[in-house]
């Protein structure tokens, strides 16, 4: 495994192999990394002949300078998980290295940015398109790869795809969840034994709310019976959303639509977490 700092170095590496036919997978992480990032390398593996993974905390994506300082970070313990999982090529650049100056480009996505983490998060789909654009500029990568967990995320990049014409296939990999339904994540790394517990309630809320949407209770209800769970949790539910992923909008209510998924976001001791379902008819 090649542990690379430098963006001439990568560059230089994937150069020479994509000069003999190689084909190269990307992985981009924030790193704290969990089984939900290792299911998306063993897939770049498997579609890939070199796996790229980069490990790099965006600092412009972040709207709280305290969440941004409080982003938990490992690297002893990632690389470790990165030799184990056979990863080619660890991209984990400085933060001066990928921003030598502060980036005076901005983006907008509207209206697909408007709604949701949009909402709540000024900015923060701005400096995820910038710092995806600057590693597929950087690795050229045929294929990427990204969680269903961050969904508004990832049909975000698919849209910057579409738009910038870049030549690399996205692929949207299911949410990974631990025995109690949790979905995995970095932040769950700050939670503690009882906070995980708590947390949990998220994923069960989803699944109380496609049941009952489906049973035609009316989204109004379900999103306060969702509230009350989260009271009862001590939970501090920021939104629960039904959203058609096509248009990518929200619904005010449900009639059995195609692409059609739950969001929801709130806080467990201080920290924020998201998640969300797919609902399959």
């Amino acid at each position: 495994m090649l542990f690379i700092k430098k963006i001439e170095d990568l560059k230089a590496v994937l150069t020479t192999k994509r000069g003999v036919g190689k084909t190269v997978g990307l992985v981009p992480t924030m790193g704290a990394l969990h089984q939900g990032h290792l299911s998306l390398m063993e897939r770049s593996s498997q579609e890939n002949d070199c796996t790229v993974v980069s490990i790099f905390v965006n600092p412009i994506q972040f709207n709280n300078s305290q969440d941004l300082d409080n982003y938990p970070s490992n690297m002893v313990a990632d690389v470790k998980m990165l030799e184990a999982a056979k990863v080619d090529i660890v991209f984990a650049p400085a933060r001066q290295e990928v921003y030598p100056k502060s980036p005076l480009t901005r983006m907008t996505f509207s209206p697909l940015d408007s709604i949701l983490e949009g909402a709540f998060r000024d900015n923060h789909f701005s400096g995820v398109g910038v710092v995806v654009s600057k590693l597929f500029n950087i690795v050229g990568p045929n294929k990427a790869y990204f969680g269903q967990k961050d969904l508004q995320q990832y049909l975000i990049i698919k849209q910057l795809v579409t738009d910038l014409n870049f030549p690399i296939e996205l692929v949207c990999a299911p949410i990974v969840r631990d025995d109690n339904g949790l979905a995995l994540s970095s932040r769950n790394q700050r939670l503690s034994d009882k906070g995980i517990k708590q947390a949990t309630v998220l994923s069960r809320i989803l699944k109380m709310a496609e049941q009952k949407a489906k049973e035609g209770v009316p989204l109004t209800q379900i999103k306060k019976d969702a509230a009350e769970l989260c009271t009862d949790n001590n939970v501090q539910l920021e939104y629960i959303e039904f959203i058609d992923t096509g248009e990518f909008c929200l619904l005010k209510e449900y009639k059995g639509y195609h692409n059609l998924a739950i969001c929801i976001a709130g806080y467990v001791e201080d920290i924020r977490l998201i998640d969300n379902i797919l609902i399959q008819e």
